[in-house]
């Protein structure tokens, strides 16, 4: 087996970046190093500093594992925003402070801009030079053409800067005090269980924790595992196999599938991009609970939702929240009339479209969501019979409710997953146009495994709470013995699965 087999003449090239295999939760390398970091992570935890400082280094080779030498323009983002911290804490005067966020916004804006939007921009003003050269007639601008340069994406750029903006912003609205010490804050900003994929962790929740004396008693210990070992299935069982196997091959030529093959792939990517993000979110939180630390929730159920506003309180909790305090409510929010909170929610939600990618086809995605955002707050504000959330609704409504939500996110997913516009024509042509639900009963005998992991997957997201409460219940409370033995069993499953053939999948635009 894989994970036994160590060939040592490797361990150096293991150990160094790999541009084509950056480190993740559910591999293997991650699972030795985390053992051999917890061996020493446990004598320091009763010594603040040298503790910090530990965490701190396997952090930033974590974050060299992901990215290679571009780990340090997250010493960069990080010793920035401390400085700017520290002056914005010493100062009261209102347009210095003003001017102190403004330097911080240009600095991590300007860093994500560069990275992520540079190519995109360019495009979009020589497309734009071009059509005003055909409308005009001048040949020059007709001429203009871009060659895409090769700017490497550093892994969770966009996370690491919208925290750190997070922590500057709050020092400016008075809610939080800047640290003093450096490491202190490139702790906070680099800590590795939710640094390349989230959650977003705000200072205010996690830097009180940094001194405390991590302690871990049974039943956190037990609720740790139980979110690694779901996190796990999720993401390097059901994601992994479900995109490897049916969803990517969908996507990829949607004109050689039926449309009820296409609508099965549709509703597979939105099982699948959930068991990815989730997944990846309940080891993060999972990891972090093991070690002391205590995140938020950053997914509840999210297709449970009975209106689109509900879904945005319950899917990527940590981003819809810090778009909704530091952008929608910096715009105005509700607090300029109706037609500019429809608006504010319509821009948000293209920054949020954008945010995920440099692509027009986020923004449409962003569009979906901001306009059905929108919509649900004026037809709440005429009809009282509608509702914010599922839970106020009668039975019958609130599964009407889901089922229109569930296909309007879906129907969005379409966007946020394809390739390009055309993908997405071809797409909802088949369905509209060559639908032939006889076909169903061929796919699943077809992809056995594939309606299997899906069926599975969907049942785990309706499970009732009351039903998961009582599974992770059984695990905190079962001996530390069975513990460790449903983690070993988990990571067998997850390196048999590898072994099959299932290449670990995760979404690194960000």
């Amino acid at each position: 087996m894989e994970i036994f087999n160590l060939d040592l003449s490797r361990i150096p090239s293991l150990l160094g970046y790999q541009p084509g295999a950056p480190m993740i939760f559910s591999s293997g390398l991650f699972f030795f190093l985390f053992i051999l970091f917890v061996l020493i992570y446990i004598p320091l935890r009763k010594y603040s500093y040298a503790r910090i400082f530990y965490v701190t280094l396997f952090s930033l080779y974590f974050y060299y594992k992901s990215s290679g030498i571009w780990f340090l323009l997250l010493m960069f983002t990080a010793s920035s925003d401390f400085c700017i911290g520290r002056l914005l804490s010493l100062s009261s005067n209102n347009l210095e402070r003003k001017l102190l966020v403004a330097l911080s916004l240009c600095v991590n804006l300007g860093m994500l801009g560069y990275f992520k939007y540079t190519n995109f921009l360019c495009q979009a003003f020589t497309g734009l030079g071009v059509e005003i050269g055909q409308i005009f007639g001048i040949e020059q601008l007709q001429k203009l053409s871009y060659q895409p340069m090769d700017i490497f994406l550093p892994v969770g750029i966009s996370f690491f800067t919208f925290q750190s903006l997070s922590y500057i912003i709050d020092i400016y609205r008075g809610r939080i005090q800047s640290l003093k010490r450096w490491i202190d804050y490139v702790f906070y900003v680099s800590f590795f269980p939710q640094l390349v994929a989230g959650p977003i962790v705000r200072a205010r929740d996690f830097i009180p924790q940094i001194y405390k004396t991590p302690s871990v008693s049974k039943a956190e210990f037990g609720e740790g595992l139980f979110l690694i070992v779901c996190g796990l299935f999720k993401k390097a069982v059901i994601s992994d196999y479900i995109s490897l196997n049916f969803v990517d091959r969908i996507f990829d030529a949607p004109l050689l599938y039926t449309g009820v093959e296409n609508l099965l792939g549709i509703y597979g990517y939105a099982l699948q991009i959930y068991c990815d993000f989730s997944g990846y979110s309940d080891m993060a939180i999972g990891i972090a609970l093991l070690l002391g630390f205590r995140f938020n929730i950053n997914f509840d159920s999210p297709y449970q939702s009975a209106t689109i506003t509900e879904f945005w309180r319950r899917w990527h909790i940590s981003l819809s929240s810090w778009l909704k305090d530091y952008l929608y409510i910096s715009l105005g929010g509700n607090r300029k009339g109706k037609v500019r909170t429809y608006l504010n929610l319509l821009i948000t939600m293209l920054l949020g479209g954008l945010w995920h990618g440099a692509s027009v086809r986020f923004l449409i995605w962003g569009a979906i969501h901001g306009i059905s955002l929108a919509v649900h707050k004026f037809v709440m504000g005429r009809f009282s019979s509608f509702k914010q959330s599922g839970e106020l609704m009668n039975p019958l409504r609130r599964v009407i409710g889901v089922l229109i939500t569930f296909h309007v996110v879906c129907f969005g997913w379409i966007f946020f997953r394809a390739d390009s516009m055309q993908r997405v024509g071809e797409m909802l042509t088949q369905i509209a146009t060559n639908f032939h639900p006889e076909v169903f009963l061929q796919f699943l005998s077809g992809y056995k495994v594939v309606s299997f992991m899906m069926i599975t997957g969907y049942l785990m997201h309706f499970m009732p709470r009351k039903a998961e409460m009582k599974m992770q219940l059984a695990v905190t409370k079962s001996p530390l013995v069975i513990q460790a033995l449903i983690l070993i069993i988990a990571v067998f499953i997850v390196f048999q699965v590898k072994s099959a053939g299932v290449q670990p999948f995760i979404y690194f635009q960000f």
